[in-house]
């Protein structure tokens, strides 16, 4: 399974050694964003920025090339693995009401679920899950969304549990804890953990712990439906196909959830400060495990170094890709800034098959945020 959010370490790291903010008269965020759309490549984006209490959110392009409709901050998108933060927050919560242990394998948890040639479930942790360490890949059949791609059946649903069954198919990547290595079906196998021990649909448990105490009521989690609601931008391949209407079901809890700019910088905000999660917990969501791709995991939540001007920085948040939509929310490590940015191409299949997959690097738009 991809295109659910692994863009942030092979996309954005292309500018990791790039310096400064983009410069531009007047607001650096707008003049960056505006290099994106049009002649960059984006029919549309939009934006929150935050610096401190003042906040701006605008939009640039169009929504729908179809309708010509301005793209704004009202308008939702597929988060796609900004979906993971909210799902280790569920977790983490259980572990700090004695629930659960991060340090129980998922055999105990999920007894003949992991079941796979190599696997081994009663070394396999949740908190391993949760970080990327746990040697569970995805379905590495190339043939995984032909029902989407090939057969054109946007409407198509795979279960998690297919999609679980079908990537402990092949041998894990490598034995638990010994490497580091990104994995949606991780996220898939701890939203079954989270129903099991709650005996409860996993988007209420969502919706009771997160989106209902922060007032995010532009946000929900679809199950399989493949249609957006309410306003929303449109996505796109880089042929400028419309890849909006896709069911979500093989992404569920690895990244199945839709939000806005200004809901999705709000719940990041409360996470990284500390609203949602006990002091234990939150040094658990904090625990980085480095990548190979220019920053480190936590629990759901990812670190990028930056170089900005003469001294590295260190964004926290999050990324999300996935068909048409891609996404990045990220602030600084003292919280004092914050971009989140939606923008409206990712190619799927480009992904699936080693192509292109956005036309233009976001990332001088972050920088222009945070650095």
């Amino acid at each position: 399974m991809r295109g659910s959010g692994k863009l942030a370490a092979g996309v954005l790291a292309g500018v990791l050694l790039a310096s400064g903010t983009a410069a531009a008269a007047g607001d650096p965020v707008r003049a960056a964003v505006g290099d994106l759309v049009g002649e960059g490549g984006f029919p549309g984006a939009v934006v929150q920025v935050r610096t401190g209490e003042a906040v701006s959110r605008f939009g640039a392009g169009y929504a729908n090339l179809a309708t010509l409709e301005p793209a704004g901050p009202r308008h939702r998108f597929r988060i796609a693995s900004n979906t993971k933060a909210f799902v280790a927050t569920v977790v983490l919560q259980l572990a700090s009401e004695g629930s659960l242990s991060l340090d129980d394998p998922v055999e105990r948890r999920l007894p003949g679920v992991v079941r796979g040639p190599g696997y081994e479930p009663e070394k396999i942790t949740l908190r391993m899950l949760l970080n990327h360490t746990s040697g569970v890949h995805d379905p590495m059949d190339p043939h995984f969304f032909d029902p989407y791609l090939v057969d054109g059946n946007r409407a198509h649903i795979i279960t998690p549990s297919e999609v679980i069954r079908r990537s402990l198919a092949d041998r894990p990547t490598f034995p638990p804890g010994s490497g580091v290595k990104y994995s949606n079906t991780g996220y898939l196998v701890l939203g079954k953990v989270i129903e099991k021990i709650t005996r409860n649909d996993v988007r209420e448990e969502i919706q009771r712990r997160i989106l209902g105490p922060l007032g995010l009521g532009r946000t929900y989690f679809p199950l399989w439906s493949p249609f957006l609601r309410g306003p929303h931008l449109h996505g796109y391949d880089m042929r400028g196909e419309d890849m909006t209407v896709f069911s979500p079901s093989y992404d569920w809890t690895a990244g199945a959830m839709v939000s806005t700019v200004d809901d999705v910088a709000a719940f990041h905000r409360a996470l990284l400060a500390g609203r949602l999660l006990a002091p234990a917990q939150q040094a658990e969501l904090k625990r980085l495990v480095p990548n190979e791709d220019g920053g480190a995991y936590g629990a759901g939540i990812e670190t990028l170094d930056v170089k900005c001007g003469d001294v590295t920085k260190t964004f926290w948040g999050n990324t999300g890709a996935g068909p048409g939509f891609f996404s990045v929310s990220m602030s600084t490590a003292d919280g004092s800034k914050q971009i989140v940015l939606a923008l409206n191409v990712y190619d799927l299949a480009a992904d699936v098959h080693g192509g292109r997959r956005v036309p233009k690097i976001p990332m001088p738009a972050v920088m222009a945020a945070l650095c």
